[in-house]
């Protein structure tokens, strides 16, 4: 293979500046684009008969009737017989869990974060079975929870099974999962663009086309086939909010921000604290949920409306229809259930209970921040909660106006749920999601930024004084002025060039001390090693990083395409981590660049100085 060759191989990672764009995607993009827009279509169904399945079994469970409505358990007349409930149905998730496939534990995102990260994107056909069943039982027999948790992970089953039908790259199954998650919680919300949001901020790790646009286009498959199935949004009517509030409004959306990091730094704690209390019990974990099962019996027996789902409650909350006691019941009660729930790890979302909390939070402060109208701090709150817990304040703000549709509260929304962000990246290093992850023993990084290696060259940090050798010349004029000691910076690899200063070759220090000391005859360049991996000085490192990974080389000569492919220098792996000082350096090191100088001042220095 020819430098020239080398130089416009790997898919396009090794294109010259005048090559390059914004972003790296490919027609094979449209093929993706179009599946995705299938599991849309499929996983708008599968989000429509988890919520039957949900309404089915609390039916079931509470009211002993065969119906598929969402009922609210809050609603049944079964006395104290209700404590059983959810201690059924968390014995029946455990047995599932155990039996099945354990898998089914948890929330669903952080199963569908691991699924991406370990499994290469594939997800056991059986999951996409029984994580809905177990969710739906879980659910429907007084769970504190919500569904979009296990309809993410449903979801990102379809589309994970869908793709193992077809010869797909992992980064391509990654793309279709992602896809299938983003198309259950828009079906199931009526959210399409913060599902969107959700699935670029939690599940891709990446903002780029090739991935974006599919799961955009899943995303909006699903919310038009709601529109036919479900119905459309919002799921949470709002009563009308004014454009600006005030100064005073937005001061105390800074204070609700606060506030709600606080609590969501809570009950962060309050899920793993519960988390570590069970595994500390001397009894298999197939039994934990069945325990966690009869706090939450006692809990909503205590208070009913902490059962379930929740949404006719975060309805009322945002029309500011919601009592002091009520609201204080969801905080203390709402809140230990479901920590307590959770941490044992039966099927269930965070979503929902979230938004009650947060929406009680806001509540409560409506009693003594500026009065903004009815159901606006409810919805401050639900909002900043979840940028706050789940570290995802674009989501949050999103979320909360297409629940509701009150374009309104955008600039609240905004300084509240990105100062709640603030205050949980500062006392907490992992979100709700990723401890989950991060106690599997893995560590992600959720800050996106460009590759310095993506946009700096191969002539910004080669070395251009370098040894080489002719190619005329002979071993025997080579013995009586080869000094390796002497080559500049310990160089190992030499290239060989011919007349015009055209790679030819490459020879290695170890290579020429063997020849000379078995004193071999002949020139250089019959004892060069052909078409060597080369780098060119007009690619980015990242391709020479590439290059490195698939060869094994970790030297190589560069390259001038623009002059005839004439040798211009050599590029080691020392030179690309250099490279990557740089940008430490810009990170870190800090310096005054203007200063500022006081003309008074100096005149009355000047004067003091002249006067002495």
């Amino acid at each position: 293979m020819t430098p020239e060759e080398v130089c416009q191989t790997a898919e396009g990672h090794s294109r010259s500046v005048d090559e390059l764009g914004d972003f790296t995607a490919t027609p094979r993009m449209i093929p993706i684009c179009l599946l995705a827009v299938a599991i849309g279509a499929g996983s708008s169904l599968v989000a429509l008969a988890l919520l039957k399945l949900i309404g089915l079994f609390t039916n079931l469970f509470y009211f002993q009737t065969l119906d598929a409505e969402l009922a609210p358990p809050a609603g049944n007349q079964l006395g104290w017989v209700a404590v059983l409930v959810p201690v059924g149905g968390a014995l029946i998730i455990g047995l599932m869990a155990r039996y099945g496939s354990e898998k089914i534990r948890g929330h669903g995102i952080p199963e569908a974060i691991e699924s991406i990260l370990i499994n290469g994107s594939r997800v056991q056909p059986r999951l996409a079975i029984l994580k809905p069943l177990s969710a739906a039982v879980s659910i429907g027999s007084g769970g504190p929870f919500g569904a979009e948790g296990p309809i993410i992970m449903t979801g990102g089953a379809f589309g994970s099974m869908f793709a193992q039908f077809f010869r797909l790259s992992s980064a391509e199954r990654k793309t279709l999962l992602v896809a299938g998650a983003s198309a259950g919680m828009s079906a199931t919300f009526a959210a399409p663009l913060s599902a969107v949001l959700l699935a670029v901020e939690l599940l891709l790790f990446e903002w780029k086309p090739r991935s974006m646009i599919p799961v955009a286009l899943a995303s909006a498959t699903a919310g038009v086939a709601r529109r036919y199935l479900i119905g459309v949004g919002p799921l949470f009517p709002a009563p009308h909010h004014p454009v600006f509030a005030g100064i005073s409004v937005l001061v105390a959306c800074a204070i609700a921000g606060l506030l709600a990091g606080l609590l969501s730094t809570i009950l962060t704690a309050a899920v793993y604290a519960a988390e570590d209390a069970f595994q500390l019990l001397p009894v298999h974990w197939m039994w934990w949920p069945t325990i966690g099962g009869a706090v939450v019996g006692l809990g909503g027996l205590a208070f009913p409306q902490a059962l379930g789902v929740g949404y006719e409650t975060i309805a009322k909350l945002v029309q500011g229809d919601v009592a002091s006691g009520t609201l204080a019941g969801i905080l203390l009660v709402k809140s230990v259930i479901w920590a307590v729930a959770l941490g044992s790890g039966t099927s269930g979302g965070v979503l929902a209970p979230l938004l009650m909390m947060g929406g009680a939070l806001g509540g409560l402060e409506a009693m003594v921040l500026p009065d903004a109208g009815l159901g606006f701090w409810p919805l401050i709150g639900m909002g900043a909660i979840l940028g706050g817990t789940m570290r995802s304040p674009f989501t949050g703000v999103v979320f909360a106006i297409e629940l509701t549709h009150d374009v309104n509260v955008l600039l609240p929304l905004l300084i509240a749920s990105v100062v709640a962000y603030a205050v949980t990246v500062l006392l907490l290093k992992r979100s709700i999601l990723t401890e989950k992850v991060s106690r599997r023993g893995f560590h992600l990084s959720r800050e996106y930024s460009v590759d310095p290696l993506e946009i700096l060259f191969v002539r910004e940090v080669m070395r251009t004084t370098v040894a080489a050798f002719p190619a005329s010349a002979t071993l025997e004029e080579l013995a009586a002025s080869f000094r390796p000691d002497h080559t500049p910076r310990g160089q190992h690899l030499y290239p060989v060039v011919d007349g015009g200063n055209r790679l030819i070759g490459v020879i290695t220090r170890k290579d020429i001390v063997s020849l000379l000391a078995r004193r071999a005859k002949g020139t250089v360049a019959e004892f060069a090693r052909a078409d060597p991996i080369v780098a060119c000085a007009q690619e980015p490192l990242r391709a020479v990083v590439f290059r490195m990974a698939e060869t094994g080389f970790t030297r190589m000569p560069v390259v001038d395409r623009t002059s005839g492919d004439r040798l211009a220098g050599m590029v080691s792996l020392e030179d690309l981590l250099h490279a990557r000082a740089r940008n430490l350096t810009e990170e870190r090191h800090r310096e005054r660049v203007l200063r500022i100088r006081l003309p008074f001042a100096l005149a009355a220095k000047q004067a003091s100085t002249g006067a002495d």
